[in-house]
């Protein structure tokens, strides 16, 4: 395939600042923010989440009852969105923003400013936070009384799930000086992407456990039913019990209800593996462990075997060095780049023939694994375009431009660096294709409304999965199908609450 020309440095495009006119059910999000100091935000990605939000500190600035906010959020909305939000709109302009991250963050810290933006890595930094690990456990201390010399009184945690283990480090230090914010909103359009559990973490960190009770353990106890060692499932009428806590302070707005967005398509590719791969995928599978030339791959345990099983099917394995000789001194550990069996291309070449036939329309790739990105190269026969994590943010903001001006026919991008925070729908992509698809589904829904949200004028989105036939990426598509389940049938559930509350 013929090489083209990487995205040169690019300077921002030059948007003229314009009042902010929120329509009728921003105005709502709005008010249910100001009206509940402890408040949720369940609202898709493009529905002004930021600007609503900015929306309510001012009005508490204006009337006294608030003077910093504390933002924390993936680095890149900390860079790309909420400093951008404030010199788009002229409404905000009175607003400060400083992105507390990199060397000059003591400086920031010390600014006078209304809006500080950090990271969830940054907390141990602006905590002064010390963690010790005890047994299987993360213990931590933080300067409360440092802290709250800051002076911070709002606290509004961009993409809540980050928090939603209790046990997280993160979550901890957090918990720490939660009580010192007089006002904690959370926002989100995934809250239960992966099950209900997940959201005891999000909405204790908003209301300090009223909803359901201090303790974890307590929480799965209440509602919920072990099955095997990790896994939890509610019990008969746990989910409508935790609806009606959630309702209380969480409002959920579905952006097909106020916005004109495209239909999502669903295309599923078969991929038939060769009978050579298909026997190191089986004896995985069945027995732990694979024989591969002079190579014996071997996997610990059933989720391990699982990931290897993956990789397979995506083209490729990383060779790892065998524990047991670790372990017993014969071999060293291995540092570095992982070494690769390469096994074939069947998906990377399926995703050159999606690229060949749309014939310069272009197509957002997503992939997993490291090795699959070493394998497109190879594949295109060129240096592909790509954004993973270690991807300067200078690179990514030049890929983003080139894509949204409908210069790039493909953009590669692993697909946890890409789910949260990009704004790629300006160039109309109406294609996306999965090399390998995740297991998780905020990151899979997230990724797909990087297209599918306002300002795509594309009719349909088009959502290629590349799927081994019998293989886990079968089990994969059918778990994300009941987590999709799931998760509507919570915000179908939050919005007939607030009806029968006459919200």
């Amino acid at each position: 395939m013929a090489s083209r020309p990487r995205a040169e440095a690019v300077l921002p495009e030059l948007v003229l600042p314009q009042p902010w006119q929120p329509v009728p059910y921003m105005k709502r999000a709005v008010r249910w923010l100001l009206e509940h100091a402890c408040a949720g935000l369940f609202l898709d990605p493009g529905m002004r989440k930021t600007s609503i939000t900015l929306a309510a500190f001012s009005v508490l600035k204006k009337q006294g009852l608030a003077k910093k906010m504390l933002v924390i959020a993936p680095r890149r909305v900390c860079y790309e969105v909420w400093p951008a939000e404030v010199r788009k709109w002229t409404d905000f302009h009175h607003l400060r923003v400083v992105v507390l991250h990199g060397p000059a963050k003591e400086a920031r810290l010390r600014e006078a400013a209304d809006v500080y933006v950090i990271n969830p890595e940054g907390l141990d930094w602006l905590l002064g936070a010390a963690r010790t690990r005890r047994g299987n456990r993360i213990a931590v201390t933080t300067d409360v009384t440092g802290f709250r010399r800051l002076g911070f009184d709002v606290l509004c945690v961009d993409e809540l799930t980050r928090f939603k283990s209790s046990t997280s480090g993160r979550f901890k230090i957090l918990k720490t000086v939660i009580h010192l914010f007089r006002y904690r909103w959370g926002l989100t359009g995934s809250p239960a992407a992966n099950g209900l559990e997940q959201l005891f973490g999000q909405i204790s960190l908003l209301d300090q456990g009223n909803a359901f009770g201090p303790y974890v353990s307590h929480f799965r106890q209440r509602f919920f039913s072990p099955i095997g060692d990790f896994k939890w499932v509610p019990q008969a009428g746990a989910e409508e019990l935790i609806y009606r806590q959630l309702a209380k302070l969480v409002l959920r707005l579905d952006a097909d209800e106020y916005l004109q967005l495209p239909e999502v398509v669903d295309v599923d590719v078969a991929i038939e593996l060769p009978d050579d791969v298909r026997a190191t995928y089986d004896a995985l599978e069945q027995d732990l462990l694979a024989r591969v030339g002079d190579r014996t791959i071997t996997a610990k345990n059933v989720g391990v075997a699982v990931g290897k099983c993956r990789q397979v099917t995506g083209g490729g394995l990383y060779l790892e060095p065998d524990a047991l000789a670790v372990l017993q001194g014969r071999l060293a550990p291995r540092r570095g780049k992982r070494e690769v069996l390469e096994l074939h291309t069947l998906k990377t070449a399926a995703a050159l023939e999606l690229v060949e036939e749309l014939q310069g329309q272009p197509v957002l790739i997503l992939y997993e694994f490291a090795h699959e990105l070493a394998r497109a190269n190879a594949v295109f026969g060129e240096a592909v375009p790509f954004i993973a994590g270690g991807v300067s943010d200078r690179r990514v903001a030049e890929l983003k431009a080139a894509w949204n001006r409908n210069e790039l026919p493909y953009l590669f991008a692993q697909t946890a660096s890409v789910a949260l925070g990009l704004n790629l729908q300006e160039g109309h992509a109406a294609h996306l294709c999965h090399l390998t698809p995740t297991w998780d589904y905020e990151y899979y829904d997230q990724v797909i409304r990087r297209l599918r949200r306002s300002g795509n004028t594309a009719t349909r989105i088009f959502n290629h999965r590349l799927v081994a036939k019998g293989t886990v990426d079968v089990q994969v598509l059918g778990a994300l199908r009941r987590k999709e389940t799931g998760q509507r049938a919570l915000f179908a559930a939050l919005q007939r609450l607030a009806k029968e509350r006459g919200y």
